[in-house]
């Protein structure tokens, strides 16, 4: 079985969000519906029902971002690029 960061989706009230991906990620996006929906027992799971979930998963886990968020206001440097420590 495999393990993935995302569990089962709720089923929510749709959001309107209008978004341009490139291809790969939109074809990666296909791809993990796909294996989320049979891990649920589901069929697959549209990218559209991924954005979301996923987006929370991954600011709930930045800790760079928990950690500014807790700083008081005006104490912040600017944000760190990728591989910035």
């Amino acid at each position: 079985m495999t393990k993935l960061k995302l569990g089962p989706i709720p089923d929510d009230k749709p959001v309107n969000l209008t978004v341009e991906l490139p291809t790969q990620l939109h074809r990666d996006l296909i791809a993990y519906g796909e294996i989320l929906g049979q891990e649920a027992g589901q069929g697959p799971i549209e990218p559209k029902n991924l954005v979301v979930p996923m987006l929370e998963r991954f600011i709930a886990t930045d800790r760079g971002f928990a950690k500014a968020r807790r700083a008081p206001r005006g104490t912040t440097k600017a944000p760190l690029g990728r591989g910035e420590a």
